[in-house]
């Protein structure tokens, strides 16, 4: 039987609900990276490390929320917060104490959070860090980092993929974003050019959705350069806020933003983002005298900023990953999983693949165009064909395959690591991938 009729006799609760999900939803899916083929699973609950499709499949589960359950599926104290909550109400549009504790964690654990303003999402952070640097600068242009990912919106899309998706942004906005490859000489070449210039965007990693990692040298030459020049710094860590450790990529690295953009972990699973940074440039949102309000302050609503449900899981989530615990076992968890499946790489003799990542978030590079070797840091590999994972033909089959064993990678070639992922976890993991393996040259795809 073929990778792919395995696939179809395994999970049919799935391809029924599919059928119908076509029907009402642009290409059957709510989001763009659970499309795949033949059909996405349906997943019916989850717990700890695994989830249970809707025929009562259990698969290791390394999408974890999309980076958000750093503690896995339903972790106790995150359940009981937000039960605990439920019982006293979800939205009470009004202030309320969970706000207080959830934002003094936020300043507690992330460098230079002198002020915090809530969203709903990280998508929204991002959005308000762009208004905010460009109403605090009075300059119009950012600059932004090819292939790095800072939420869909119209204002930061461009860039963020090869494609240079445009459909829909006015010539405008995209004249307002110049977009640079990640090497310092181009940035200071280009703010020794020009003098409108409101800040510098980035995920500080650079490794999210497959990019090869930036070492933590980068950020500080960045940082030393844009404070040099009196730009303002976006440290973008929606996904490394919290994961990378309690104070993110900031922490590890030494290094204060102006700006910091969060949300995943921030809010424990449920949707919840923030931007935290210098208060002289969050007074933007603050109110003032008549010319003031007119003038310079940016209005800024949103029906979920802060909401109690929303505060509670946050207040639960980062009360454990202040004592650095979780993204110490997520990180371990993630090195043993990337060198063991480098070792199955090997063994197998399987050119051209690579597994990497940073942290507690790893990816697989399938057939690379560019000669790699197994635990190779493709730093070589163009970037387009790292954010797309390699051979997009093979990619497909292999998370079918990896399916079938067992295991459910982000996109099929990412994972996301929790604390909650045990010894055991990485073994099955390490396992499946070798049953993959085996698949594929069985039909002549490796």
């Amino acid at each position: 039987m073929t990778i792919e009729q395995t696939y179809r006799r395994k999970f049919p609760g799935s391809a029924e609900r599919y059928a119908r999900a076509t029907m009402l939803f642009p290409s059957g899916v709510t989001h763009d990276g659970r499309s795949m083929f033949p059909f996405p699973l349906y997943i019916e609950r989850s717990q700890g490390a695994y989830k249970w499709d809707v025929d009562d499949n259990r698969v290791i589960d390394f999408w974890s929320g999309h980076g958000a359950l750093l503690l896995g599926h339903g972790h106790p104290a995150i359940v009981a917060a937000v039960q605990a909550q439920v019982a006293r109400g979800t939205h009470y549009g009004a202030c309320h104490d969970l706000e207080l504790r959830w934002g003094e964690l936020v300043q507690r654990l992330v460098p230079g959070a002198e002020l915090v303003r809530f969203t709903a999402s990280g998508t929204e952070a991002t959005m308000l860090a762009l208004r905010l640097a460009r109403a605090f600068t009075r300059r119009p242009r950012i600059i932004r980092f090819a292939g790095h990912f800072h939420g869909w919106h119209e204002l930061i899309m461009p860039g963020a993929e090869q494609e240079d998706p445009r459909a829909g942004i006015p010539a405008a906005l995209v004249e307002a974003l110049i977009t640079l490859p990640t090497d310092i000489a181009a940035v200071e070449q280009t703010l020794a050019q020009r003098d409108d210039i409101a800040a510098v965007i980035l995920e500080p990693s650079g490794a999210t959705y497959g990019g090869a990692p930036l070492p933590d040298s980068f950020l500080r030459e960045l940082r030393a350069l844009t404070a040099d020049r009196e730009v303002l710094l976006i440290c973008d860590e929606v996904v490394t806020g919290f994961r990378v450790a309690p104070g993110g990529v900031q922490q590890r690295a030494g290094v204060t933003a102006d700006l910091t953009c969060l949300a995943k972990v921030l809010a424990g699973g449920l949707p919840g983002g923030a931007v935290a940074g210098r208060a002289d440039i969050l007074r933007h949102l603050a109110f003032g005298d008549a010319d003031w309000n007119a003038q310079q302050k940016i209005r800024h609503y949103g029906t979920y900023n802060a909401n109690p449900l929303s505060a509670a899981a946050g207040c639960a989530m980062l009360e454990l990953v202040a004592t650095g615990e979780p993204c110490a076992t997520a990180t371990l968890r993630c090195q043993q999983i990337t060198s063991a499946l480098n070792n199955v790489l090997d063994a197998k003799q399987v050119y051209n693949w690579t597994v990497y990542g940073d942290a507690s978030v790893f990816h697989i590079l399938v057939q690379s165009s560019v000669p790699v070797v197994p635990g190779d840091v493709p730093y070589q590999v163009p970037q387009a064909e790292l954010k797309r994972g390699g051979d997009l033909r093979v990619l497909r089959m292999l998370r079918m395959a990896l399916l079938n064993a067992g295991v459910d990678l982000m996109r099929g070639r990412s994972g996301f690591v929790s604390a909650a992922h045990s010894a055991a976890d990485v073994a099955a993991t390490v396992a499946a991938f070798e049953a993959a393996l085996d698949a594929l040259r069985a039909e002549g795809i490796i």
